[in-house]
């Protein structure tokens, strides 16, 4: 059957890079070699902090000791890792997902393009805006599009990147807790996979900030696992003929009218 063997590793990141280092080789270490995708969530490297924790002064470079280490272990798996890190610039860093590939060498870099500036929230005070286009690359016998926690409120993200042939989406997210987020997450995980009929691989974000539930989301809009608050690997093979089977019952695709030009 063709496909690709997924594991998604939800963890809650500290302030402590070199901590953060050591809590995802631990995860990874604990993964077989069985594997074609694994997905950790956004901020892995370094979680954003306080309103006021200077991002700037933590970022790394796309050579760095974090994307070192998610190359050394995505060698050993024989599989492509997926993690969000602050990529460091001349001036205000990257919210970025690095995407590391099977033989070690970086495969995909996404930069956020949607910045969370909502709910009470600047993001933009501390980060760069991403550039506005598609990032997608071949995983196994799927193609993946890479988006990042709030980008999941923009649909013409979705749109854009089933358009660049994307059969499944990648989204590493560090979701803030609050009145009615949990739902808001699930909801959207779902309404992504349904009008665009992908698969979901949400990674996201425990601890007490963040509403944790990474979840894996099938083309029809069927929940595949979710994970709970805590720390968690969830794990599933995903069908590319699956994919298909769903789009030839639900060609809402091909029945699109109007452009996203």
């Amino acid at each position: 059957m063709a496909g690709m063997r997924v594991a998604v590793l939800q963890m809650s990141s500290s302030t402590d890079s070199a901590a953060n280092r050591e809590q995802v080789s631990r995860m990874l270490s604990g993964l077989d070699d069985a594997l074609d995708l694994v997905v950790l969530p956004e901020a892995t490297m370094h979680d954003f902090g306080a309103h006021d924790h200077d991002l700037a002064a933590v970022a790394e470079p796309l050579d760095g000791p974090f994307v070192s280490l998610l190359a050394e272990h995505a060698a050993r798996l024989g599989a492509t890792v997926v993690a969000g890190m602050f990529e460091r610039t001349d001036d205000l860093p990257f919210n970025t997902l690095a995407a590391v590939g099977p033989g070690g060498d970086l495969a995909a870099v996404y930069r956020k393009i949607h910045l969370y500036d909502s709910f009470g929230y600047r993001e933009s005070d501390r980060l760069t805006e991403g550039p506005i286009e598609p990032v997608v690359l071949d995983v196994a016998d799927l193609r993946i599009g890479l988006m990042t926690c709030y980008d999941l409120r923009f649909p013409e993200l979705g749109r854009a990147l089933v358009d660049a042939g994307a059969l499944a989406f990648v989204v590493p997210s560090a979701w803030v807790a609050g009145p009615g987020k949990l739902h808001h997450w699930r909801t959207l995980v779902n309404a992504r996979a349904i009008e665009n009929t992908v698969d979901v691989i949400a990674a996201a974000q425990s601890g007490e900030h963040y509403c944790g539930h990474s979840v894996i989301v099938d083309a029809a809009g069927s929940m595949v696992e979710e994970a709970g608050e805590g720390d968690a690997v969830l794990r599933a093979d995903l069908s590319a003929t699956a994919i298909s089977e769903v789009r030839g019952v639900n060609p809402s695709l091909l029945n699109r009218r109007m452009s996203m030009s």
